[in-house]
């Protein structure tokens, strides 16, 4: 009868494991762990099967390419003419030397033969730093060209345009290629637009923007909300349009004394580091249906980044090409 309450009385073994005090242990153990793999892993590639491993995304090698056809509401893949229509919009990688035959945009004009819309922006960015565009305008004037207001404009020929207050406050600053872009975009009828294809380069990520919102991820704030709101508009209004995103390339951080080191170890703005923008970008999209061509891993990498660069982000011409490379197999993928 004692033996028999002693053992009623005694705490199984994995109970004792589970006690309080021990799970505390193990896990002051694993937060110690997790710091000094993070320590000695800093400005590492992030393993992309430990990322994706909850999330049913499928990515090409080492990249997070993921290159889907546009479909029709039965699922059908709607097949792309030969010569498409297409519109781009981004900053500098579209937008350096516009008028240049070795412009990105020229470049893949050239190549396909196709109908090309070039609505780039020199110095915008996709996180909007006044949500209240039409109630501050001259606060931030370089609002006014941000992938959201822009995809408004596209979407809606009655919303309201005035670079007015812009050009007072920019001065000289302003872009020179602003109002022809505006009036661009008022002359193109998007029902014969084919494909958009989107691409900025690091310019949030060194401004410190804000990267990303996963309670809203349309956050138009963000980096890569403004962008998933911006898809979601043109999709809701122009469904038979093939969307194609493309990340920024590699760009290298400048440091506090001007030298150029890895953006996987420097942040700006209380942010994070570039991979994460491209990261959680690649997500965001990903949930809108869209392609993603990363540029960031497949194409001009820490690796290579000093063979395509100019400075520290912007392409030089052989940058440009490997871009337009890339651009084509993503936009071809389909064709056969």
């Amino acid at each position: 009868m004692e033996n028999e309450k002693n053992t009623q009385g005694r705490k199984p073994f994995y109970k004792k494991l589970l006690s309080p005090h021990l799970l505390l242990l193990l896990l002051a153990i694993l937060i110690v762990l997790f710091t000094l793999n993070r320590f000695n892993n800093w400005g590492i590639k992030i393993d992309l099967d430990e990322f994706f491993k909850d999330k049913e995304i499928e990515y090409d090698d080492d990249t997070f390419d993921q290159i889907l056809p546009l479909t029709d509401k039965e699922g059908k893949i709607v097949k792309q003419p030969e010569n498409p229509t297409i519109v781009f919009m981004g900053n500098s990688p579209f937008a350096d030397d516009r008028n240049d035959p070795d412009n990105l945009v020229n470049m893949i004009a050239k190549e396909t033969g196709s109908t090309v819309y070039n609505l780039s922006v020199q110095g915008s960015y996709l996180a909007v730093l006044n949500p209240g565009l039409l109630l501050r305008p001259a606060e931030y004037p370089m609002d006014s060209f941000n992938f959201y207001w822009m995809a408004q404009m596209i979407c809606d020929p009655e919303f309201p345009c005035d670079l007015t207050a812009a050009k007072e406050v920019m001065g000289d600053d302003f872009p020179e290629e602003g109002q022809e872009v505006y009036n661009l975009i008022k002359s193109i009828d998007f029902n014969d637009v084919d494909v958009l294809t989107i691409m900025y380069d690091a310019g949030d990520y060194f401004a410190g923007h804000l990267m990303y919102n996963d309670e809203e991820i349309t956050d138009i704030r963000t980096f890569s909300g403004n962008l998933t709101a911006g898809i979601e508009l043109i999709q809701n209004v122009y469904p038979h349009i093939r969307i194609i995103v493309m990340s920024p390339t590699y760009a290298y951080a400048i440091d506090h004394d001007g030298n150029y080191i890895s953006s996987d170890q420097f942040t700006y703005g209380g942010q994070d580091v570039l991979s994460t923008y491209v990261i959680k970008q690649c997500y965001y999209t990903l949930s809108k249906g869209v392609t993603y061509v990363d540029h960031l891993y497949g194409t001009i990498t820490e690796d290579n980044a000093k063979e395509y660069l100019i400075d520290n982000y912007h392409l030089n011409l052989e940058g440009r090409k490997k871009v337009a490379q890339r651009f084509l197999y993503a936009l071809n993928y389909f064709n056969d």
